[in-house]
């Protein structure tokens, strides 16, 4: 699934027009013949969500700074391009401060018109990821902010959200990086436990001599190399959740410990004299059958019983295809922004390409393929020739090796070469009157000036050949106060 687009006009012609345009880029389009209509398609909640607004500003009834206001109100994120018959920089402003990522004047040219989608879906996943990020680092991470579109996670959703208002332990079973440390953290931010310590603990990769201290805890001088004393995990989760992944892995001798950690709420601390007590929510994690493990002896059957109170088991991605082309579409964001790259999105054929491969790493394999994919890309769109590797497994695609960048033509060394000085009066000036380097607003100003006198008007040639986009340009004009003077001009 590619992203879904909500067209909003009260014209039929403009309707049809902006939805064949926006077809044929492939997305998925639905229309609305006004701004009722278009919140009642947005608070749809048995429909697919809707990832972009191409919204006419001038309707009857409604308008579309009334459906601004409203999205505002509402504390709806969804992005909307705004499009209308009047390009005052007046019009400009106030869709912008009413939320509108981005301003096309109509007639809008198909190219103009794609740039502007590319660039407001890129915003818009970029800033859920950041805020997916940030709720991550704060443990505020809750169950809505997990993308999915799939039947399978939409149970597992449920399951979460039931155990989240309780404090019973919960084991999440799942093939390795399908993201069983995302349901943890949103089971936590759910709960009451909200905003508290969650303290993740690889079972996996603990020594297997350190592992009773790295747990529990000791005390200075209880070994050999213990300098300081060490709280250790459960009590660092003191008041929070302690997430135990890859479970299975413990050795049997700390599996006896655990339980008791369990079943009496506190923790021996190696070389202390008494236990400390502890209050913490316990989700375990594995991907291995633990049944299996306690029928070979390598689990204990009581902590198994104890961990199994509310199991949820996690789909693999090749099983929720559908999330494919949103987790895609937000790692090609995050690493484009990361790496410094203008990529903007992914092609048809590429996004086609990644829902039909079965990913046996699961998301964190789709995850680093995509940070690959960005690294290697030149252009503004991850394509076919982006993923070789994925290619050559997936019947039905060509492989396309990416072609290496020409290299620069080589200069031939000036020899002696004179300096020379420029005379022509539009060169900017770096120095005031005074000596003094002049403020950046005063170049900047300056520049958009001289711009808009050499492309005589021309707003969107202006806009182009400074680097930033039409909105931006407006609102720098604003802000520098130029618009009042090209008005009295």
């Amino acid at each position: 699934m590619t992203a879904r687009l909500l067209i909003v006009d009260d014209d039929p012609v403009q309707r049809r027009l902006l939805e064949a345009t926006t077809r044929r880029f492939g997305y998925e389009v639905e229309t609305a013949d006004g701004g009722e209509a278009a919140l009642a398609r947005l608070d749809a909640a048995d429909k697919p969500p809707i990832q972009l607004l191409i919204l006419d500003l001038v309707m009857p009834d409604l308008d579309g700074m009334g459906v601004l206001g409203k999205l505002r109100a509402r504390g709806c994120k969804t992005p909307a391009i705004v499009q209308t018959a009047h390009g005052s920089i007046e019009a400009v402003i106030s869709a912008m401060r009413a939320g509108a990522v981005d301003f096309v004047v109509k007639p809008v040219g198909a190219e103009r018109l794609s740039v502007s989608i590319k660039n407001a879906l890129r915003v818009d996943a970029l800033e859920d990821e950041v805020r997916r990020l940030s709720k991550k680092a704060t443990g505020t991470l809750g169950f809505k902010d997990i993308v999915t579109r799939s039947e399978s996670m939409d149970r597992v959703i449920r399951l979460g959200e039931r155990a989240a208002k309780s404090g019973i332990p919960v084991l999440i079973e799942g093939e390795s990086g399908v993201g069983k440390e995302l349901i943890a953290r949103a089971i936590q931010g759910a709960s009451d436990r909200r905003g508290k310590p969650f303290v993740t603990v690889n079972c996996g990769a603990l020594p297997e001599n350190l592992v009773e201290s790295i747990l529990f805890g000791h005390e200075k001088g209880a070994f050999t190399g213990a300098s300081e004393k060490h709280a250790g995990k459960f009590v660092e989760a003191n008041g929070g959740t302690l997430f135990l992944d890859e479970v299975g892995e413990l050795p049997l001798d700390m599996q006896v410990k655990l339980l008791r950690a369990l079943q009496e709420g506190e923790v021996d601390p190696v070389g202390a004299r008494r236990p400390v007590k502890v209050d913490i929510r316990l989700i375990s994690a594995t991907n291995r059958n633990l049944i299996e493990l306690v029928k070979q002896g390598r689990f204990r059957e009581d902590l198994y019983y104890r961990l199994n109170v509310f199991p949820i088991s996690l789909p693999p991605l090749r099983a929720r295809r559908d999330d494919i082309p949103e987790l895609a579409r937000r790692f090609a964001a995050r690493f484009a922004a990361e790496e410094g790259k203008k990529v903007r999105g992914l092609s048809s054929e590429a996004t086609a390409l990644l829902s039909s491969y079965d990913w046996p790493g699961n998301v964190r394999q789709l995850e680093n393929t995509v940070f690959r994919a960005v690294v290697l890309a030149d252009g503004d769109e991850l394509t076919l020739a982006e993923f070789p590797q994925i290619a050559q497994q997936v019947e039905g695609f060509d492989v396309r090796v990416p072609l290496a960048p020409a290299p620069a033509p080589q200069r031939e060394i000036e020899r002696e070469a004179a300096p020379v000085i420029l005379r022509d009066p539009n060169m900017m000036r770096l120095l005031d009157d005074k000596g003094d380097v002049r403020k950046i607003e005063d170049m900047e100003a300056q520049t958009i000036r001289f711009a808009i006198a050499h492309y005589r008007g021309q707003m969107s040639e202006v806009a182009r050949k400074l680097g930033i986009g039409r909105s931006t340009l407006y609102r720098k004009m604003k802000e520098l106060g130029l618009g009042e003077a090209e008005d009295a001009a």
